[in-house]
């Protein structure tokens, strides 16, 4: 490479927050280029940890990365990008898949010697090694960002009545499977997640707060208490029943109706 750059120098405004294969996280601490009116907004976004975020892949020889559709930003060095098509079934295949997600037809392919850069996101980047997950990862819609050669991207559609009408997961989801690090957008960060691992066992949960888990864990909807009667008196209704063997991501704090806002006293 006859390349130079100062993207992977920390400085005040950024600096590399996590590495893992071919994958960086840049995240900016600070914004410092908004307008005066805006000032006031960008410090304390900052102050809680809504910044920017940037993903970097160095991309090395053979070894190349697929993205999401529209997220490529600059290629620095010698990289291209192919459409990532391997013939009329593999196209027919995605087409099915952008059907019924949400996720893009054709992810670009990107090869060569350099380095690549997506567009920023607010959103927090997960780097998650699919050795850690044996069986493949099902993940929510909207989530995938990049992964490496030897990924295989998939749809799961629900396999019970209840799920497909009660989850709120949707119909279907977005599964990987295969070797290498997967990067996903995640609406929380990873310090936030509960990791949960299952061997023939279960785990009821009160809303669509699972963000990713195993293709192999039986995903159902049930009521809360043995009855609806009983479900009705204790007000918790309807859970997310995930049984088997597997891993669970899950996170909490997401929008949950059930936590109230802070309330301001009156004096």
């Amino acid at each position: 490479m006859s390349f130079r750059t100062n993207l992977f120098e920390a400085s005040e405004e950024r600096s590399i927050k996590q590495r893992k294969g071919p994958f960086a996280v840049l995240e900016y601490a600070k914004d410092v280029s908004v307008a005066p009116e805006d000032a006031q907004l960008a410090y304390f976004s900052s102050e809680m940890n809504v910044r920017k975020r940037q993903l970097i892949a160095e991309i090395r020889d053979k070894d190349g990365v697929f993205v999401q559709a529209g997220e490529m930003q600059m290629m620095i060095g010698d990289v291209e990008a192919t459409t990532g098509v391997k013939g009329a079934g593999d196209l027919f295949r995605k087409l099915v898949s952008s059907v019924v997600t949400s996720e893009s037809v054709v992810k670009p392919h990107y090869i060569g010697d350099g380095v690549l850069v997506l567009e920023p996101t607010y959103k927090h980047i997960l780097l998650e090694d699919l050795k850690d997950w044996p069986d493949g990862m099902v993940i929510e819609d909207g989530m995938f960002l990049a992964c490496e050669d030897g990924t295989d991207i998939s749809v799961t559609g629900r396999k019970t009545v209840s799920s497909m009408i009660l989850g709120g997961e949707g119909l279907f989801n977005c599964t990987l499977t295969g070797d290498g690090l997967v990067a996903l957008e995640s609406p929380v960060p990873r310090e936030e997640l509960i990791e949960i691992e299952l061997e023939e066992d279960t785990v009821k949960i009160d809303g669509n707060m699972a963000i990713a888990w195993s293709p192999e864990l039986r995903f159902t909807v049930d009521k809360s208490m043995g009855t609806l009667i009983g479900s009705a008196v204790s007000g918790e209704g309807f859970v997310n029943v995930y049984e088997g063997t597997g891993k669970i991501l899950m996170a909490p704090v997401r929008n949950n109706k059930r936590i109230k806002s802070p309330e301001t006293k009156q004096k």
